[in-house]
């Protein structure tokens, strides 16, 4: 039972320790946010990668990268058609009381 806790606390502590893309600054993230909140929030199609491809300067596969990075810090989750929503800041759910 305690090999069991410790292997649940050993993979907490490594999805907590997942680093940003290389040669993506803090400025890329936050232009990425900005760029996928412009656009509706998810990126989807070719039609979400060319504008925040143009508006943040990142290749595809930085911003691609980066969603992923996103996703595996729950700022972002995966769509069942295979595209990304973003969750964080303007993109953020609206809380319902």
């Amino acid at each position: 039972m305690k090999k069991i806790a410790m292997a649940f606390a050993a993979l907490g502590l490594t999805a907590a320790c997942v680093v940003p893309p290389q040669n993506v600054s803090p400025d890329d993230l936050v232009a990425f946010d900005e760029a996928v909140a412009s656009i509706g929030c998810d990126l989807v199609a070719e039609s979400d990668y060319l504008p925040v491809e143009l508006q943040t300067g990142l290749t595809r596969e930085k911003v691609i990268e980066v969603a992923q990075y996103r996703v595996a810090n729950e700022q972002a989750v995966n769509l069942s058609n295979g595209g990304v929503r973003l969750k964080t800041g303007a993109c953020a759910p609206d809380s319902e009381a």
